[in-house]
């Protein structure tokens, strides 16, 4: 197995499933996430990670966990 920081990976799973694509709300279809929480992600630290899972948790749910 690769070691995570030298493959780039952080801790927080990237929530991509490959099915990238818009929708006329502008969220990816696959994810959930905005283009630009997509284009932030690779750079984000782990706990901006964090609030965006929550957030697409939110969106995909309605309610927040806790």
């Amino acid at each position: 197995m690769v070691d995570a920081a030298l493959s780039g990976q952080a801790g927080v799973p990237s929530p991509c499933i490959d099915i990238c694509r818009l929708d006329d709300q502008g969220l990816c279809i696959g994810c959930r996430r905005t283009i630009e929480e997509i284009a932030e992600w690779s750079r984000a630290s782990e706990a901006r990670r964090r609030e965006i899972l929550r957030a697409l948790e939110f969106r995909t749910t309605g309610k927040t966990a806790g």
